[in-house]
């Protein structure tokens, strides 16, 4: 990793409502050592507008997320500019330590931030936002969302309808 660059750490503990996974921190992410630091990324207002947090939050309160039953973690620690950086050993390591972590504190559901991130988990191809059919670790539920980066071409208003599914999901358990 870039000397100049933050690790990001993970606010991840037992028996979490939900565990946001993203593919790895952005440059910027790197610099402030915050998840989803980048100004163009949309994931704090989606949270907030999906009624998921009672006010929107700022990168630098991520840890917050904790006393609401969130988790934040990537798929690949390593900053970098894009997605395509990453190499398939990355990928390769990064699955299986996310799903020691998964194994470990049991969250409820794991929401995958982008179909690549669960591609790139569960090696499948053909996904569905939302709830998926499949569980990659027993007993916990996997649901896969939009990406929340400003380059995703989905109306913020669909992206927001999708993440409102997590708060039912919550609700009728």
């Amino acid at each position: 990793m870039d000397k100049h660059l933050l690790k990001v750490p993970d606010y991840i503990k037992p028996g979490l409502n939900i565990l946001f996974v993203g593919f790895n921190p952005s440059i910027r992410s790197g610099q402030t050592g915050h998840h989803f630091a980048n100004p163009s990324n949309r994931f704090w207002n989606i949270l907030y507008r999906s009624g998921l947090t009672p006010r929107k939050y700022k990168p630098e309160e991520g840890h917050c997320l904790l006393d609401l039953g969130f988790g934040l973690t990537n798929i690949v620690d390593r900053p970098t500019r894009a997605a395509a950086d990453i190499n398939p050993t990355e990928y390769a390591r990064g699955r299986e330590m996310l799903k020691d972590k998964i194994n470990k504190y049991r969250p409820r559901v794991v929401c995958y931030v982008g179909k690549g991130v669960y591609q790139a988990y569960s090696n499948k191809k053909l996904i569905s936002w939302g709830l998926q059919p499949w569980q990659m670790v027993a007993g916990v539920d996997d649901f896969v969302a939009p990406s929340s980066s400003g380059l995703v071409r989905i109306k913020d208003a669909d992206i927001v309808a999708i993440y409102q599914q997590l708060g039912q999901i919550m609700e009728n358990r």
